[in-house]
């Protein structure tokens, strides 16, 4: 069976709005359209892809995984065309994907300087799906922090960083130099597998209204400081490893020199 591309990107938009007449709106089409489409749809696929309430719309669990394979679908068609168009337009590029607080901007800019007329894209990776950029062909080089899914992809060592207690201006172990795991010991930690943010954004909102600590890259607390959060250093925690990663099979020659300038321009950083 052929997927249509253009029901699925329906579907992803109801999947995201959890609403027909929001989805429509961003779609610019009638809600009665959208609704024939994705009825169209999951009869084609044959099964039930969302639930209908009078006031919301919820993904079944074929939806759920529809959604998340959708993204990747959708990315890689959408980096498909372009690099067909860039064939055609004989421009040569390349897109550098980069993890939450990590800077590749000084790469990139030792990199242009030897290579003026490629065009370079910049990809944010999501924290929890670092690899995801690599893997659906957004990107064809990441600089990202450990841990990632790295079967499948070469990866060279860059640094460590280390980890911070992030916490607010007010918490009683904000005015200290530095901290110990034992420091730690009875206070409300974050991101812990039972407690888990879905965002940057959200970790340190939550951490600024309450008493919460989050154990973060000393680069993300540098990206996001704030009057009314500090980060303190945790002496014996370990370590976070940065590297740069390709896929597997990519060889080609300006990715060869970007992860040559970048491993040189990234240690010295």
């Amino acid at each position: 069976m052929d997927l249509d591309l253009r029901k699925l990107r329906y579907f992803v938009a109801v999947a995201e709005h959890r609403n027909f007449g929001r989805a429509a709106q961003a779609l610019y089409i009638t809600q009665p359209v959208l609704s024939r489409q994705i009825k169209a749809f999951e009869q084609e696929l044959q099964c039930t892809l969302l639930v209908r309430t009078t006031r919301s719309v919820e993904l079944t669990a074929a939806g759920e995984r529809l959604h998340e394979e959708a993204r990747t679908i959708l990315a890689a068609v959408s980096t498909a065309v372009r690099r067909v168009h860039d064939v055609e337009r004989g421009v040569q590029r390349l897109a550098v994907a980069f993890s939450p607080g990590l800077r590749v901007s000084e790469a990139v800019r030792a990199f242009t300087s030897r290579h003026p007329n490629v065009e370079i894209d910049l990809v944010p990776a999501l924290w929890w799906e670092q690899d995801a950029p690599l893997r659906d062909g957004r990107a064809q080089v990441g600089y990202l922090r450990r841990p990632f899914d790295d079967s499948g992809l070469r990866t060279l060592p860059i640094g460590r960083e280390p980890r911070v207690a992030c916490m607010p201006a007010a918490h009683p172990l904000a005015g200290r130099d530095e901290l110990t795991s034992a420091d730690l010991d009875g206070e409300r930690i974050i991101d812990t597998p039972v407690r888990r943010t879905a965002s940057l954004e959200e970790k340190f909102e939550r951490i600024a209204a309450g008493s919460d600590i989050a154990l973060v890259p000393l680069s993300v607390a540098r990206s996001y400081s704030r009057p009314d959060l500090v980060h303190v250093p945790v002496t014996d925690a370990p370590g976070i490893e940065t590297c740069l990663a390709v896929l597997g099979g990519g060889r080609e020659r300006l990715l060869r020199d970007f992860l040559a300038v970048a491993a040189s321009t990234l240690r010295d950083a």
